[in-house]
């Protein structure tokens, strides 16, 4: 388990944002899903802990 971090301020949430739209634009339609889904297991193996990684996954999927 990795220690405790700070959570990113707003600046940082709009930075990770525009990151990410970008990204997802560059991986194009038919890669998007894959980029994804490698971007989300990069995450989860630098975050260190299934438990909070799948706590995190319940998060993102509220108010689909």
């Amino acid at each position: 388990m990795n220690t405790p971090h700070d959570a990113l301020d707003i600046v940082g949430l709009e930075t990770v944002y525009d990151a990410l739209a970008t990204a997802i634009d560059k991986a194009g339609p038919d890669k998007a899903q894959v980029f994804l889904v490698k971007l989300a297991l990069l995450a989860a193996n630098a975050l260190g802990d299934a438990e909070q990684f799948q706590q995190q996954i319940q998060a993102a999927l509220v108010n689909l």
